[in-house]
């Protein structure tokens, strides 16, 4: 469980830094998004899953 924490505050910490450090691009990266079509977006989305799952795959053994 702790692990768990520990991701949610590591996304926390990345997802916060763009905002943080350039909000200018965090809304240009809004703004792509929102004009790309539905079923990029959740290509994009598995594709992150997927590499997310491997990433801890590797990492974990």
């Amino acid at each position: 469980m702790s692990d768990l924490a520990v991701a949610l505050g590591l996304v926390l910490v990345i997802e916060g830094s763009l905002w943080a450090l350039s909000p200018g691009l965090g809304r240009k990266f809004l703004q792509a998004t929102a004009d790309m079509p539905e079923q990029s977006l959740r290509v994009a989305g598995a594709l992150a899953v997927a590499a997310g799952v491997l990433v801890i795959w590797i990492v974990r053994g």
